[in-house]
């Protein structure tokens, strides 16, 4: 029962932006270290599993799940990944952070990077940050920072994801 509250927590805290409208890279201006910025948007499937709670860091306290995702539009690609929760969703206090590696293409660049989410909700809404792990970029996309937001809306998960890649990816 309580995973349940944890899972829909979870869906709660995190997902964004129906649109899916492609938009090229930018340069920015000189002296901002030559970085090519970029704004991908689209839609993502998401399955979460439950895991067998972990006695040694927290037992059924902490709720850990397995993700997996398939991105599409702007950003192709596949994601595995887990994610850790805990706190009370049917009062309205909870929170979530996980790690995810995405592997695929990202405006037509290939390459892989990872995603680190930190969500909670309380009494004054969701707040939830995802960010491009540092040093995790390879392929085209090596040296790729940003954050995307995601949300849920009528039940369709999306994205808008803003990021930059160092200008010697073009």
């Amino acid at each position: 029962m309580q995973r349940s509250k944890i899972v829909l927590v979870c869906a709660c805290l995190g997902l964004a932006l129906q649109a899916a409208h492609p938009q090229a890279l930018t340069s920015k201006t000189a002296g901002e270290d030559s970085a090519l910025t970029g704004h991908a948007k689209g839609t993502f499937d998401v399955t979460t599993t439950a895991l067998a709670p972990d006695e040694v860091t927290g037992g059924p306290a902490i709720g850990r799940y397995a993700l997996d995702k398939q991105f599409h539009g702007d950003l192709e690609a596949a994601s595995k990944g887990q994610m850790l929760a805990a706190g009370d969703p049917a009062k309205g206090a909870a929170g979530y952070v996980a790690m995810e590696h995405v592997t695929g293409t990202l405006n037509g660049k290939r390459g892989e990077f990872a995603f680190q989410h930190n969500g909670t909700m309380d009494h004054s809404g969701l707040h939830v940050t995802v960010t491009v792990v540092p040093g995790s970029g390879t392929g085209e996309l090596a040296g790729i920072t940003g954050s995307m937001t995601i949300t849920i809306a009528a039940g369709k998960h999306s994205y808008d994801f803003e990021y930059a890649l160092p200008a010697a990816a073009q």
